[in-house]
């Protein structure tokens, strides 16, 4: 059975205000996360880790196959209206927040569109819970506010005023995100990027 519900993504209307999002709380089945959750790899440090970089078990690899598959593919660009035919994806992964992450930003114009699959149980902290803003310049100017809850999918269209950011929070916070990307020599330079940086991390001692 596929670990991602498609059904309950089409049904959710596509947010306008103050740019094209939507929340789904599900879209990962109920009966898929256990399995996801115990296979999640396990990350020490704060930071965007390339899947090519970490272990982790069979359903969380098969969750990272489908979310890069064409039935995904296909139902993100009818929700958004943009076709994404021949659009390479990067999937990243964190593990922990440190305390600069959450900082508002609109993310880089070479990504079309944001994925954000949350899995964290029972998320009770005030902080780290992404916020959808209407602007640049107040964290507290928000429309939307996405608890980082097991399942929970935020997905958004990238544009010069797609604004977010989140309340500081120091601890685990897990995420996958995925992009799509404008072309192939953006992918494999967003990719090496985050190989580089995950192999300094690797250097770097604990803190």
């Amino acid at each position: 059975m596929s670990a991602i519900d498609l059904e309950t993504f089409a049904a959710t209307p596509l947010a306008r205000a103050p740019y094209d999002h939507l929340i789904v709380p599900g879209f990962l089945r109920p009966e898929a996360i256990a399995a996801i959750d115990a296979d999640f790899p396990r990350i020490a440090k704060p930071g965007s880790f390339p899947v090519s970089e970490l272990s982790f078990g069979p359903a969380f690899a098969r969750l990272i196959d489908e979310i890069c598959g064409p039935a995904m593919r296909e139902a993100f660009a009818a929700k958004f209206g943009v076709d994404l035919t021949g659009r390479p994806t990067v999937v990243t992964v964190r593990g922990r927040c440190q305390a600069k992450d959450g900082r508002i930003h609109t993310d880089t114009e070479s990504k079309i569109i944001t994925v954000l699959i949350y899995m964290n149980t029972e998320w009770s902290e005030a902080g780290g819970r992404l916020r959808v803003l209407r602007s640049g310049d107040h964290l507290e100017d928000f429309a939307a506010e996405v608890p980082p809850d097991a399942g929970t999918l935020l997905a958004f269209r990238r544009s010069d005023r797609s604004w977010h950011g989140h309340r500081g929070f120091v601890g685990e916070r897990r995420v996958i995100q995925l992009n799509w990307l404008t072309d192939m020599a953006t992918a494999r330079r967003e990719t090496r990027r985050h190989r580089l940086s995950a192999w300094m991390k690797k250097l770097a001692p604990a803190g």
